[in-house]
């Protein structure tokens, strides 16, 4: 509406010009090489305004000659880039599809029309991934180097060359070069701290973590958690070394992470070793209060290594009051009640617990049954029962079971991976091919006097033995007169194991 009102008061004012030249009217004279040329002064104005718009439009088509040549350049210049630009679309789109030849075509077009684009390179890089061909993939992200555009994405893309030919010197001379180009780059940071735990270079995986802390590649948060883990880890390389240093390290560890059950443990033995028990006993007993965990009581039941087994109960009952109720309290108190062999009151701390047993419940029971009084029968029932019973919770991480915490991943290398948690219904690990082995291993049977009165019958097997278990006491051995029993576990405990095995291969804590 604007436009329109301004061409119409344009219109106006032109023709009030146009009026204001007629009321007045005059005359041009031109003299010129004897020449004399009279005309009105309207008709001057005319010709003049057509003289200029005559040169104007001459110099314009002079221009357009010109400069065609030029014009001629940037418009194929442009159709080109256009057609490369296209090729690079669609190349990258076969990426993606998965369509190899495709990709490979538009490369081919893509490089050749626009050679010096770094998406160019980067699309003839994956079509010679899609294509299998790393030499020429590596050739490609080289190139990238030299350009400083580029050279963050030649680097990413040699990384994970390397990774794929299984080299992980030259990754990690990748991932470092470009972890110091640019410290906020997320993967770099990230495959530098995991070369590092993979080699157990704390120091480097903590200096490796400042970097990604300064630069906040992560949050304040994680940066805390997982410099935790990082000293948590060195602690644990140095206690048998450097005891001193290993107890700073883990003091430090307990105050970024207060829920690091691992690095609790080990700053509360380390500091007990040292003779701080007072300190190593409040620092326990507050971690079990807000996370009971069975590393905890056996760090507390330790405390002082000279102890006898009732002192220890007694420690135990502390603890446990700390936390009363938690399962992981009653099984720590019933550990060392049997350690102590007041299996009546081990018996009384389990009871809350055998209405849905866990496994570790179940070989407590075992283990009391066949301590107290030597009725194996029972104490095969129930190991039998922990066979099938509920998991108790275990370290896993990426579906493999530890029996301890660990740092970094065995199977992905990731950091701070573990967590305390009730296993897969399948998984996989030390722990269970040693529970396992120790589940199948039947006590020997010793056959009778030949002066015996009179046949006995067989008896039950013996119960299955946890070797290694801290401070248990192993089951006794029965006295038969028939001859060893064959190895074969019995009848009810492969009842409902699937066809052809055993169904101890699930055992586990």
């Amino acid at each position: 509406m604007i436009r329109v009102a301004a061409f119409f008061a344009l219109l106006a004012l032109i023709a009030l010009g146009v009026a204001w030249f007629a009321d007045r009217p005059g005359e041009v004279v031109l003299t010129w090489q004897g020449w004399q040329v009279t005309t009105s002064l309207m008709v001057a104005s005319v010709a003049f305004f057509a003289l200029f718009a005559v040169t104007l439009l001459a110099w314009s088509i002079l221009r357009f000659l010109l400069r065609s040549p030029q014009r001629v350049a940037h418009y194929l210049e442009e159709r080109r880039q256009l057609r490369g630009w296209r090729a690079i679309s669609r190349g990258l789109i076969a990426v993606g599809t998965g369509n190899a030849l495709l990709a490979q075509r538009s490369s081919v077009e893509a490089k050749r029309l626009l050679a010096a684009e770094p998406l160019a390179l980067l699309l003839s890089a994956q079509a010679a991934q899609l294509n299998g061909d790393a030499k020429s993939a590596e050739s490609d992200f080289r190139t990238m180097l030299t350009h400083d555009e580029t050279k963050l994405l030649g680097l990413h893309g040699l990384f994970v060359e390397a990774q794929r030919r299984n080299d992980p010197v030259a990754a990690l001379g990748f991932a470092e070069e470009a972890a110091k180009a640019d410290p906020a780059l997320a993967w770099a940071g990230d495959a530098v701290l995991e070369f590092r735990c993979r080699a157990g270079d704390w120091s480097g995986a903590l200096e490796a973590l400042q970097r990604q802390i300064d630069a906040k590649a992560i949050s304040k948060p994680l940066g805390k958690r997982r410099r935790a883990v990082l000293l948590t880890a060195q602690a644990f390389a140095l206690e048998d070394r450097e005891a001193a240093r290993a107890r700073e390290l883990a003091a430090e560890a307990v105050k970024l992470a207060s829920d690091l059950v691992p690095s609790i443990a080990l700053s509360a033995r380390l500091e007990a070793q040292d003779g701080n028990l007072r300190r190593a006993s409040r620092m326990i007993e507050r971690a079990f209060a807000k996370h009971p965990h069975p590393e905890l009581a056996e760090a507390y039941a330790d405390l002082r290594p000279g102890d006898g087994a009732r002192e220890r109960l007694d420690r135990m009952k502390r603890l446990a009051g700390k936390a009363p109720g938690e399962p992981e309290s009653m099984m720590a108190a019933a550990r060392a009640a049997i350690d102590a062999s007041d299996f009546g009151l081990g018996r009384d701390v389990l009871q809350p617990l055998l209405a849905q047993p866990t496994q570790r419940v179940c070989l407590l029971m075992a283990e009391i049954e066949s301590a107290e009084h030597g009725d194996h029968g029972k104490a095969r029932e129930w190991t039998a029962r922990a066979v099938r019973a509920r998991r108790d919770p275990a370290w896993v991480a990426d579906g493999y079971v530890s029996e301890r915490w660990l740092p970094v991943s065995p199977l992905s290398g990731k950091l701070d991976a573990f967590s305390w948690t009730v296993p897969p219904e399948t998984f996989g690990g030390p722990l269970l091919e040693q529970m396992a082995q120790q589940a199948l291993a039947v006590p020997k049977l010793v056959p009778a006097p030949a002066s015996a009165p009179k046949k006995v019958p067989p008896a039950p097997a013996a119960p299955v033995r946890r070797e290694g278990a801290p401070r248990r006491k192993p089951l006794a051995e029965p006295v038969v007169a028939e001859p060893p029993l064959p190895d074969d576990p019995g009848p009810e405990l492969d009842a409902e194991a699937p066809s052809g095995r055993s169904s101890f291969k699930l055992f586990s804590w």
